[in-house]
């Protein structure tokens, strides 16, 4: 009988390595966004806090840390305890029990999330709805490079007709490392 946590150290240890932030950090992610200090974020499927650690502190808005996994979310509360962060919101669950009323949320970073999610168009109309006028959903996906062995993925050309279709008009296109693509795509009405 294997220890329920191993699957979790595997992902806990992926999710906070010396590569991946080497690859791609959170600072370099965060240097590239239109982030506005008093901006109102959510981390859609936060992990580790990867991404809501570094952004709670460039601002005062609430960070909502999103995640299925509660000992995931148990990591962020430690590690926002750790930093004197108070503006880290954990909340448990799947999109639709967010209950964050409509147009509140200034950004959506979604980072390796969105290519789990079948069919993607009714996500991706949720965060549309949730995001406020003119809001930015920043999505951080693996490039596809032929490699169906590590499960499933979206390309680039997939990802941005996807948010076409739901409403949202990519204004930027990075390439952090060949392995990832970053898209900043703006909310239309």
């Amino acid at each position: 009988m294997h220890h329920p946590h191993g699957k979790h150290k595997e992902k806990v240890s992926y999710l906070e390595s010396p590569e991946r932030r080497k690859e791609f950090s959170p600072e370099q992610l965060l240097n590239m966004i239109p982030l506005k200090e008093t901006d109102n974020i959510l981390d859609l499927g936060a992990g580790t806090g990867y991404f809501s650690i570094p952004v709670a502190k460039r601002t005062t808005g609430n960070v909502y840390a999103l995640d299925i996994d509660a000992a995931m979310l148990e990591i962020i509360k430690e590690k926002a305890l750790k930093e004197q962060l108070t503006n880290i919101v954990p909340v448990q669950g799947s999109m639709e029990e967010l209950s964050s009323p409509d147009s509140s949320v200034d950004m959506i970073i979604a980072s390796l999330v969105l290519h789990e999610i079948q069919p993607l168009g009714p996500l991706l109309q949720q965060l549309r709805n949730v995001l406020k006028k003119e809001g930015y959903l920043i999505c951080l996906e693996l490039e596809t490079k032929g490699s169906s062995d590590k499960g499933p993925r979206i390309t680039l050309e997939g990802m941005e007709r996807e948010m076409k279709e739901a409403g949202f008009q990519v204004t930027e296109k990075y390439f952090p490392s060949e392995s990832l693509y970053m898209l900043v795509a703006q909310k239309t009405d």
